[in-house]
């Protein structure tokens, strides 16, 4: 786990506080599960907490590899994205606001459910050639940031749709 000190310097905007440590959850199938660092950020006047900060990515930490692309998707309530796989692209995702359930079809044929939310900085990384699908589970619209090593473009044909027919998708169903 990486450890941290409380970063304070006397002549900046913002001071922050170390509130959570990012650490490897689950090292499952070469899919990793990663609870990001988040730190509160003080106001300078009188150090009340004025919100939060989420490191994402930095080009020191090692964690990830330099993103070739980086996009947002949403995701309306109840509906989901995929299944599907990309023979060619590795791809980190963050739930950035609402709640998604990400689906992982293993190597072995049983799905793995990972739950995540944008209160709790989660980065999901899905290596290329395995399948996955993440549905909404929020009464609202959730979006998921997701950082990519290679470049989407059109008519590259690397993303192949599979069909989770064997998954229990009514259990989302509200």
């Amino acid at each position: 786990m990486l450890q941290l000190s409380h970063l304070i310097t006397t002549n900046s905007i913002q001071t922050f506080i170390v509130k959570c440590n990012y650490s490897l959850i689950m090292d499952n199938q070469d899919i990793d599960v990663i609870r990001l660092e988040e730190y509160d950020t003080k106001d300078v006047r009188d150090q009340h907490t004025n919100g939060s900060l989420t490191v994402v990515w930095r080009d020191w930490d090692n964690l990830i590899k330099i993103p070739q692309m980086v996009y947002v998707s949403s995701v309306n309530p109840g509906e989901i994205k995929g299944p599907h796989l990309h023979t060619k692209r590795n791809s980190y995702f963050l739930c950035i606001h609402g709640e998604v359930v990400f689906i992982i079809q293993k190597k072995s044929g049983e799905y793995q459910e990972i739950n995540v939310k944008a209160e709790t900085p989660t980065l999901i990384f899905i290596p290329k050639n395995v399948p996955s699908a993440h549905i909404n589970i929020s009464n609202g619209v959730s979006r998921v940031l997701t950082l990519a090593d290679l470049s989407w473009k059109p008519n590259d044909n690397e993303t192949k749709n599979i069909l989770f027919n064997d998954y229990d998708w009514d259990k989302w169903k509200k």
